[in-house]
């Protein structure tokens, strides 16, 4: 959908999904770089290519498939998102509100994300689970800039619990029960437009602002939901170190060889969330 699209586009989409597909999904999760593995997870699957769904948007990320995977996750009927957008990616922040939208119409009331990040907080190692407790966005923009849209909520919107505090407090007592070992961190994701990593300077900065990771997507999709009045769960999987944290270049294979790894844990994870929450 374009910066301009109204209510009725987003809902040709959802309408021809519906058509498509019997699973009527409660629950929504948006797949990270290099963690397609996840939807593995899902039973009685049916998928459906971002080409073929009417004004969706397209991914140039080799890292995400592109296709939207309807199914059963944890017992519950689940869309997943397997491939997102980014603002580097040449989409504009309005564009990037279009696929939670259409997720909302399908009856999603739970958005769960993902992403790979870059750990900030020095108390974190590479492999750590973080749930997020809130996010720092001072890129100044918005998807919902531009004109309202009545039928996803109100021009104006609270979102001081953004990331649903029931919610992450059911991730933390899920990873106890599925591994004792499996302690979860909790903290704040900066969001930075990317595509380039950011400078040793700059993530200085992120620290002292209070930002525990760093990455580059996410933040457009938690605020449409929000703005859609759904519950937020996030996760960032610390897939390296910030730039200047360790004496060493950031890369994008390194990215993808530590979220691949940990995809079955994380999975695992979000399986159990949706079978306890039930």
């Amino acid at each position: 959908m374009s910066r301009s699209s109204t209510f009725e586009d987003y809902k040709q989409a959802a309408d021809w999904l519906a058509e498509r597909t019997k699973i009527r999904p409660r629950y929504a999760v948006i797949l990270g770089s290099s963690l397609g593995a996840i939807a593995d997870r899902m039973t009685d699957q049916q998928s459906f290519s971002y080409k073929d769904i009417p004004g969706f948007l397209l991914t140039t990320n080799p890292s995400h498939a592109g296709e939207l995977i309807f199914g059963k996750l944890g017992g519950q009927p689940t869309v997943i998102m397997s491939g997102r957008f980014h603002y580097y990616e040449g989409y504009s922040y309005p564009e990037l509100a279009s696929p939670v939208r259409v997720l909302s119409l399908l009856g999603v009331q739970t958005l769960i994300v993902t992403n790979a990040a870059g750990g900030v907080n020095l108390d974190f190692r590479v492999g750590d689970i973080m749930v997020i407790s809130d996010h720092i966005n001072l890129a100044g923009v918005s998807p919902m800039s531009g004109p309202n849209i009545d039928q996803f909520g109100p021009r104006f919107f609270d979102i001081s619990w953004l990331y649903t505090p029931a919610l992450r407090k059911l991730a933390h007592q899920t990873a106890a029960t599925l591994d004792p070992r499996l302690e979860l961190v909790e903290g704040v994701y900066y969001f930075c437009t990317g595509p380039h990593f950011e400078t040793p300077a700059e993530i200085r900065a992120i620290r002292t602002l209070g930002g525990d990771a760093v990455g580059m997507s996410t933040v457009s999709e938690t605020l449409t939901a929000g703005h859609c009045g759904m519950e937020v769960l996030g996760f960032s999987l610390i897939t390296n170190m910030a730039a200047g944290v360790l004496d060493q270049a950031l890369s994008d294979e390194e990215v993808g060889v530590v979220a691949r790894a940990s995809a079955d844990r994380l999975g695992a994870l979000i399986e159990g969330i949706l079978a306890r929450k039930g």
